[in-house]
């Protein structure tokens, strides 16, 4: 099958109806492409995802009743259609007719004059249709109900920022490897390479690119000299201000961006943990690429007492598994396989995590709690009660608001990823 649109639709109903992720999935559909169809095909399959409510509701305008069951993959070709016809430069004959066509190696010919139909009325009723979404919240920001509730109860002047910046997407920073290059160094490197890109002294290691490229016309990337990585996920090692000779554990560690950075900072004894045997693998990937060494140790960080040595640590950089509400525009798919309930289940793990990981920590050592959620019950909440409950763990200040009662730094999508961190001593 190598028609986009129809890869597209098939990518999609196994994200949101089959709830598998849109990273393993992509690679699949993209492996049957050539070229530019590999971008495409990714554009598509992004954009239905930013834009799934508004389409669902198009479709329950313009179908007597949903496709359902061995059809219902069928009503993603619908999206995929509708989402050309709305958001892409495709010409509008083009978008349908390979839509359409997509339906003759999908194996449903029969189909053809429905789709037809169906893309055909879109385009008269478009304005119409358009307008009868903005009373109804889900469509108006094309997100969850849940989510948009819990933003709103959580940042009742900035919700609609967050909702806005989540469709928009993600602009691409680099991490310059400061062991190799002055992150000014580097800046004239891009300059020599006619790529375009500007500065922020808010992020030390950081440059942001005017637009994405393909890492390969990036100056000695192969060599390590720089990594993509978020501004916000920046922050981790630079907050931890690891020292040379220490021995800290990154928690939770894959794929190994932050690793690495600890390791570019200084020359210090790292053990990168992870639950996942082949997500430890990009850790050690992306090590080798930089000619960095660190420990790579497969083990559950809520229970150490499986994999740990009883050596105690003088940092302890804990990502903890959550949400990823921050970091929606690089994976629209978030919103619709996170459940209101998954919340819950999260923060009890954090929980169990950082309570299980403290005891590994030296006494006057230093642990920054990281997640990319903008959820506070995963965030400030979480850290407020660890330090209720923990006698011997005390707060840094990361800003001059940063309090125990409102603890932590909180970075909501825009300039960056949102992200959360929390730095604490023991005493």
């Amino acid at each position: 099958m190598s028609n986009v649109r129809a890869l597209a639709a098939q990518t999609l109903y196994q994200v949101v109806d089959k709830g598998a992720s849109l990273s393993a999935q992509l690679p699949l559909a993209t492996a049957q492409l050539e070229g530019k169809d590999k971008a495409l095909l990714q554009q598509i399959c992004y954009g239905v995802l930013r834009y799934l409510p508004s389409l669902e509701h198009y479709c329950q305008q313009l179908l007597e009743q949903p496709l359902k069951g061995k059809r219902r993959v069928f009503q993603f070709l619908l999206y995929v259609g509708i989402y050309q016809l709305q958001h892409m430069r495709v010409p509008a004959h083009a978008a349908v007719a390979e839509t359409v066509n997509a339906l003759q190696v999908m194996n449903a010919p029969g189909l053809k004059s429905l789709v037809n139909a169906i893309l055909r009325t879109f385009q008269r009723q478009q304005a119409e249709l358009e307008k009868s979404t903005e009373a109804i919240p889900a469509c108006h920001y094309n997100h969850p109900g849940w989510f948009i509730n819990k933003v709103k109860a959580a940042y009742p002047e900035q919700w609609q920022n967050i909702l806005l910046a989540n469709q928009q997407q993600a602009p691409m920073w680099l991490r310059v490897n400061q062991a190799k290059y002055s992150t000014a160094e580097y800046a004239q490197l891009l300059d020599d390479a006619e790529i375009a890109y500007s500065l922020n002294p808010d992020f030390q290691d950081g440059i942001l690119l005017d637009n994405p490229v393909d890492v390969k016309s990036l100056p000695y990337f192969l060599d390590g000299a720089c990594s993509v990585q978020d501004a916000a996920a920046q922050l981790a090692a630079r907050l931890l201000t690891p020292a040379d000779n220490e021995n800290i554990l990154d928690a939770c560690a894959a794929p190994g961006g932050k690793t690495c950075h600890i390791l570019e900072l200084a020359d210090a004894h790292v053990t990168a943990l992870d639950a996942d045997a082949e997500r430890l693998l990009r850790v050690q990937q992306n090590l080798a690429r930089i000619g960095l060494n660190a420990q790579c140790l497969q083990g559950d960080a809520a229970k150490p007492e499986t994999w740990w040595d009883n050596t105690q640590f003088d940092r302890i950089l804990l990502d903890v598994p959550c949400s990823a509400t921050g970091v929606i525009r690089r994976h629209p798919d978030i919103k619709w396989l996170r459940r209101a309930q998954d919340i819950d289940a999260l923060a009890a793990l954090q929980h169990s995590i950082i309570n299980n990981i403290w005891p590994l920590l030296k006494s006057g050592g230093t642990l920054v709690y990281a997640t990319c959620s903008v959820l506070p019950q995963e965030n400030s909440a979480q850290i407020q009660r660890f330090l209720a409950e923990t006698p011997d763990a005390q707060l840094v200040p990361l800003h001059d608001k940063d309090t125990a009662e409102q603890p932590g730094l909180q970075l909501l999508p825009g300039v960056t990823d949102g992200f959360y961190y929390a730095k604490l001593t023991k005493l």
